[in-house]
């Protein structure tokens, strides 16, 4: 959490885990939508998919990230959250995708499991939006074999985290 510039990190065994626990953190469910990129690894769809919620794939623009445009046509009634994805250490354009998610009180999910320790105008990835996942596998930039890991500087998303997380388990 120190590193990343936020109050609270929880460790996960996987990337996907990470994103997953994110999504329950946020109170993702059934009948929900999250939107997300067409550029992305096939773990981000899957979590969606896992919290059960449906996913809304839109396009990405000129950056290879998710493109504002067709991030807001998207949004409808549904939408519970946005997980614009920092593909290969490219950063999203976290000014309009936090402004879209604030007219329309959306949480942003960032998936930094391909860009961790990059940055957008000088905040580290991650921890722009409301909520972070990373991946420590080993094919990524920080690499311990497998892992994950999510961020936040809210403390009942941090708890809503961890107990999820380990099923439940009060610390």
């Amino acid at each position: 959490a120190k590193r990343m510039g936020t109050q609270y990190a929880q460790a996960v065994s996987s990337g996907t885990a990470a994103l997953k626990v994110g999504l329950k953190a946020l109170g993702v469910k059934r009948g929900d939508e999250v939107i997300t990129q067409s550029f992305t690894f096939v773990a981000t769809v899957e979590a969606i998919l896992e919290a059960g919620a449906t996913p809304i794939v839109v396009d990405v623009d000129e950056t290879l990230n998710i493109c504002s445009k067709s991030l807001e046509a998207a949004i409808s009634d549904k939408t519970k959250a946005i997980i614009p994805v920092h593909m290969m250490g490219a950063t999203a354009n976290m000014d309009a995708v936090m402004e879209i998610a604030q007219r329309h009180n959306l949480k942003v999910f960032e998936d930094t499991a391909q860009a961790c320790g990059g940055t957008y105008k000088g905040r580290t990835l991650g921890t722009i939006g409301h909520i972070g996942a990373f991946s420590t596998d080993a094919g990524k930039t920080l690499m311990t074999g497998e892992g994950g890991m999510v961020v936040t500087a809210d403390e009942n998303l941090f708890i809503r985290a961890r107990s999820y997380h380990d099923h439940g388990h009060e610390y």
